[in-house]
């Protein structure tokens, strides 16, 4: 069964001109790109009561999209963030056996500036969530 994952790369990977990492960033990686990362939850009517049926059954899927959107420095990182957010912002993917809402906005943290290479890398990161229920 997929959770999504898949499809939200293919999202990220359609994006012109844009490099997409899943889960890792290779050595010789060169910014700007995107390092993208998933955790998968199905919550419990105690964390959110939509999250059950009339039979307390657990079927929905929340797909946490965990994005570092980097570049040499705060304008390259910044433009790699509104490319992601294009890409994924209200978007409704189709994923085999799932009804999905929309990719929404979740979180977000403080800018995180590198220099430790001796070049600086800014990273920006964003949460997106993606909720889905069996079709």
């Amino acid at each position: 069964m997929s959770t999504g994952a898949t499809e939200v790369l293919a999202l990220l990977d359609a994006i012109p001109s844009h490099t997409t990492h899943d889960g890792k960033v290779p050595d010789d990686a060169v910014a700007p790109y995107t390092l993208v990362y998933f955790t998968v939850v199905t919550p419990s009517g105690e964390v959110a009561a939509d999250a059950v049926d009339l039979t307390l059954n657990s079927d929905v899927i929340d797909l946490s999209i965990y994005t570092h959107n980097v570049g040499n420095n705060a304008a390259a990182a910044r433009g790699v963030q509104a490319k992601v957010r294009t890409a994924l912002l209200n978007v409704r993917p189709t994923v085999a056996g799932r009804k999905c809402f929309p990719i929404r906005f979740y979180d977000d943290a403080p800018a995180i500036k590198d220099e430790t290479t001796g070049k600086l890398i800014m990273d920006l990161a964003d949460v997106y969530r993606l909720r889905s229920v069996p079709a």
